[in-house]
């Protein structure tokens, strides 16, 4: 009898053993370590040119010319600027990430999470990129040089310091288990601030008068909303994609 009772209970144990514990991505290396990356990224940039990005920042909500910034530092090379975008390229493919595995955990156990945020990641290099060709296409053909290198540096400002503000946000995601719906109000309060500041720039740039205005609003709404509707549908067929195929 005794026996019986303890080859149940082991049978009972062994099989609450096996249950597989649900992914979180606080308990994840790999996300850890990209973290450590864009941490260390960031401290190693704002060491060299901490100056010259509170200037460009400065530049931006004054709507001046960065042609009084004389400093040399890190930050005026273009290898490091395109490291920052690059960082802000990463820590949002994390973001997704981080939501897609609480919208549709059993994706991640199907794929690798490394995987899974390199698609992510891929995602926004590859809607970056193109928005940035769109960008300068409309620019050669509809601004003079000196505006277009205006607009181009304040929307790389902006992109620098979206990938700031979105880090110690991440962290608050990751680390605190914020649910799903907290996290995706986060991103688009942080995304609306970003729509907000480049109309701002347009307004201070391209506002001549009232039908100007209307035209700008159209602009607006083709080149920053639309964008970012196809990016969402895009990456819904993406996810019932992954999800029928694995």
């Amino acid at each position: 009898m005794m026996n019986t009772a303890y080859s149940v209970l082991s049978l009972c144990v062994s099989q609450i053993e096996a249950l597989p514990l649900p992914y979180v991505p606080e308990r994840d290396d790999s996300i850890a370590l990209v973290l450590l990356a864009c941490f260390f990224l960031s401290s190693y940039v704002l060491a060299h040119s901490y100056n010259y990005l509170l200037q460009l920042g400065s530049c931006f909500l004054l709507h001046r010319d960065r042609a009084s910034i004389f400093g040399t530092s890190v930050g005026s090379d273009m290898r490091y600027q395109l490291l920052l975008i690059l960082q802000t390229c990463v820590l949002s493919g994390l973001y997704l990430f981080v939501c897609l595995s609480s919208f549709r955990p059993e994706l991640v156990s199907q794929l690798s999470s490394i995987r899974l945020l390199g698609i992510c990641i891929t995602c926004c290099v590859v809607y970056l990129t193109l928005k940035w060709l769109v960008y300068v296409l409309l620019g050669w053909t509809f601004l003079d040089k000196a505006t277009f290198s205006f607009w181009s540096e304040s929307y790389a400002t902006l992109l620098y310091y979206f990938g700031f503000q979105l880090f110690p946000f991440l962290l608050l995601i990751i680390y605190l288990h914020f649910t799903l719906q907290i996290s995706v109000i986060i991103g688009v309060f942080l995304l609306c601030l970003v729509k907000i500041l480049i109309l701002y720039k347009w307004i201070k740039l391209f506002y001549y008068n009232l039908f100007g205005g209307l035209l700008l609003i159209l602009y607006f709404c083709a080149l920053e909303i639309m964008p970012c509707v196809i990016f969402y549908k895009g990456m819904t067929q993406l996810n019932d994609y992954l999800t029928i195929k694995f």
